[in-house]
């Protein structure tokens, strides 16, 4: 009678210990593939993220003043594509309001404006769809523009005209 009962239960524990057996087989590779995935997309936002630091880094026209390159971080929008196209420029920038220097543009160039509330002095923006401006005072606007780049420690450019040539490198 006690083995009877004995084989009763390793009849009972037999499928019990296959059912446990095969659910941890398939955790685990689950756990496997899962980690897998996440290495993999990892990776890829690894990958997409150095391309664009790549991207940033050679996005770059500089501006010749006064015998000075001075370099100029473009945004990445349609506006500085365009720009980017028409170089190299030699253009003759006049004074505006003791706060920027602007030039028109022989071409329209597609527009991404927006108001800034705050222009930065360094500021590289397009007015319109051809009036290129760079700003080099700081001050509240109201004004819509296209953000084009910006200027790091930007020289005095003084009051009057100036002549920039933009290239890019």
């Amino acid at each position: 009678m006690v083995s009877t009962k004995i084989d009763k239960g390793l009849k009972i524990s037999i499928p019990i210990l296959v059912v446990v057996v095969v659910s941890a087989i398939v955790v685990t590779i689950l756990m496997n593939n899962k980690s897998s995935n996440i290495d993999t997309e990892l990776n890829q936002e690894t990958s997409i993220t150095n391309s664009n630091e790549k991207e940033n880094k050679m996005a770059k026209i500089y501006a010749n003043f006064n015998n000075e390159k001075l370099e100029i971080n473009l945004e990445e929008n349609s506006t500085t594509s365009a720009l980017v196209k028409l170089l190299p420029l030699d253009i003759t920038m006049n004074d505006l309001n003791k706060n920027e220097k602007y030039a028109y543009l022989d071409k329209s160039l597609p527009t991404n404006t927006y108001s800034p509330k705050h222009i930065e002095a360094g500021d590289v923006m397009l007015f319109g769809d051809n009036c290129l401006v760079i700003f080099y005072e700081s001050f509240d606007t109201s004004y819509s523009y296209s953000k084009i780049g910006h200027i790091d420690n930007l020289p005095e450019l003084g009051n009057e005209s100036i002549s920039i040539k933009l290239s890019m490198e």
